[in-house]
């Protein structure tokens, strides 16, 4: 008995270091997995920095200053809108001159590097994307599975659309103001900001409208996870229509009520877009629930 009993403990203590290392070999191969879709990620944005850093000038140019030249799309179609409803000059951007000077010997590089890796971000982000999906789909459920089609093209074009909103309107409005904000007795104060300030302020523009253009999706997101829920948003709308403006104030620089009216108003737009989808998840997994019981 006491050889049986002894025997039984090694071989339940065999069974127990197979289960463990298993499960250490599977935790392994999750990291190894995990470490070539970052690689992948890393090279494809690389790939697209370089890209654009071949193109910079052009980029630089075409792009970057755009929003900065009196000619520049948005400023044409606006004051074309307002000479059409009637409303004169009202809606036409005053010209400005804006000129960035760079204080410092590598100044003028590690801009391009920066321009050119944020191009690279914002190129790459459809094919980042598509690698976290495929990291997350094998632990998803198939029916979990049929709810992530088209997330990746969802995402990809709320972000857009948000980047292209901060780009071509917001950008616009903003720096124009500062450059015709005057101060003190004229010609006493020269208006040159640095070319890093320039390009974090657009950066930042850009990239704070794409995310923000994102709620609709989080709302989709955790109206699956049941983390909110349509009442919810209806009842503290008032409340959240007071952290939009909070936001507005963060993602714009100028503190002129013009800009960020400009950004609150497609937010409340989302967030109405987000009750709407989040009572569409609700009444989906109530129906489910009644044909389950």
């Amino acid at each position: 008995m006491a050889g049986t009993e002894t025997g039984r403990k090694s071989f339940f203590k065999k069974i127990r270091g197979q289960e463990t290392e298993e499960a250490e070999m599977s935790f392994i191969d999750h990291l190894e997995a995990l470490r070539w879709h970052i690689m992948r990620s890393l090279l494809a944005v690389l790939f697209s920095a370089i890209i654009f850093f071949i193109f910079i000038d052009w980029i630089f140019d075409n792009v970057i200053m755009g929003p900065t030249r009196n000619d520049f799309i948005s400023y044409r179609l606006l004051c074309s809108l307002s000479h059409t409803l009637g409303m004169g000059d009202s809606l036409c951007m005053p010209p400005m001159t804006l000129n960035l000077q760079v204080t410092s010997v590598s100044g003028t590089f590690m801009s391009s590097i920066t321009i050119a890796f944020a191009g690279g971000v914002l190129a790459a982000l459809p094919y980042v994307l598509w690698e976290i999906w495929k990291f997350v789909k094998p632990a998803l459920h198939p029916g979990e599975l049929k709810y992530t089609r088209g997330v990746i093209f969802w995402i990809s074009f709320f972000f857009f659309v948000g980047a292209g909103f901060g780009y071509f309107l917001l950008a616009p409005f903003t720096f124009n103001f500062l450059a015709n904000y005057k101060i003190g007795t004229e010609g006493i104060l020269e208006y040159r900001p640095m070319l890093s300030d320039y390009l974090e302020s657009l950066i930042d523009i850009t990239m704070g409208a794409g995310l923000a253009f994102e709620l609709p999706m989080a709302s989709w997101v955790l109206s699956k996870m049941g983390l909110i829920t349509p009442g919810f948003l209806r009842t503290y709308r008032k409340y959240a229509y007071v952290g939009l403006l909070v936001v507005a104030a963060i993602i714009t620089p100028s503190p002129d009520w013009g800009s960020q009216m400009i950004v609150v108003i497609p937010l409340v737009m989302l967030y109405e877009l987000s009750i709407l989808i989040s009572a569409r998840v609700s009444r989906n997994q109530q129906k489910k629930w009644e044909e389950w019981q």
